[in-house]
């Protein structure tokens, strides 16, 4: 009932990049097809088992928003031929993920815990709590990390110095990292929620045109907060109401778990397995604004084949 790898042979395939919950085909060299697939990513660690639904939830929320977005920033977008696939643009990705944050929660409040008030090369200020507003959003990237491998932080100035994206498009990514996130701001407020953090990746299309690529605005990438009681809670210093998925980093964590070297990954249980899927189904519908409709799954890899091939065969 979930897809966790993918063996397609497209017509005019030329390669494939699995990444750690998207597998991207090359055809063409002209489009590339995007398969949400249902892995489960944590700590850089995919977990052994797939979450139902969970590539359709991405793969719907990301396409939707950037539908949503496309009047501010340009995207790699043409098509959604499957529950779980877009096809886009063939774009040559930055190997930097554009990480912003309006508040100080997640990887930012442990730097913050450990002593630690540079994030990035970005200052953050004395006095905070986990959980607060920041003065103004700050963009604090990190290193596209192969599959297997950690991200990593890294500051504006060595993104540069070492020419991993130059300043030119630099201050594109920056320019372009700020409008979504105050778009998508703007959107969760309207919904009842906070838009905490996020993270885009952008590329460049063959005419040297830079567009937003993966994903946006989904609970793997981005944290959410309930507005109703947000800032009570933080008066009384308790956790957040939050919709992302931290409820997993939180769980693995529990277990002895951060994807450190030498920990040991806990076993999710198959009932665990349908709570988490459960949960990203309350995500979609809180963020959306709308019912949540399951696909067919009783073979989803021939679906999306065959949705696949006859939207190639029509372009």
């Amino acid at each position: 009932m979930t897809i966790t790898d993918t063996n397609f042979n497209f017509p005019g395939q030329q390669s494939v990049y699995k990444g750690k919950v998207r597998a991207v085909y090359t055809i063409n060299d002209d489009l590339l097809v995007m398969i949400a697939t249902d892995r489960l990513s944590a700590f850089d660690v995919v977990m052994p088992k797939g979450i139902p639904y969970k590539g359709q939830i991405l793969n719907q929320i990301a396409t939707k928003f950037m539908a949503q977005t496309e009047d501010l920033v340009p995207n790699w977008l043409i098509a959604t031929p499957d529950p779980n696939v877009a096809v886009g643009h063939l774009c040559e990705p930055f190997k930097v993920e554009m990480v912003i944050r309006g508040y100080m929660s997640g990887h930012a409040a442990r730097e913050y815990k450990a002593g630690k008030r540079l994030l990035c090369g970005v200052a953050m200020p004395e006095g905070m709590k986990e959980n607060d507003k920041f003065p103004e959003p700050i963009i604090t990237p990190a290193t596209k990390a192969e599959m297997g491998d950690h991200d990593e932080d890294i500051s504006r100035e060595d993104i540069i110095k070492k020419g991993i994206v130059s300043e030119e498009d630099y201050l594109i990514l920056e320019d372009y990292t700020r409008k979504l996130f105050a778009r998508g701001t703007e959107i969760a407020a309207e919904r009842g929620l906070i838009l905490v953090d996020t993270k885009y990746e952008f590329g460049k299309t063959k005419d040297g045109k830079i567009v937003l690529i993966d994903e946006i605005h989904t609970p793997d990438s981005s944290r959410y907060f309930y507005k109703d009681g947000y800032q009570e809670r933080q008066e009384k210093g308790e956790p957040q109401k939050q919709l992302s998925k931290e409820f997993v980093r939180q769980w693995l964590i529990s277990h002895g778990f951060q994807g450190l070297e030498g920990q040991e990954l806990p076993v999710m249980s198959d009932e665990y397995i349908d709570t988490v899927s459960e949960r990203y189904i309350e995500l979609y519908e809180n963020i959306m604004g709308e019912p949540f409709v399951k696909a067919d799954v009783s073979n989803i890899e021939d679906r999306i084949k065959t949705n696949v091939e006859a939207y190639l065969a029509s372009v």
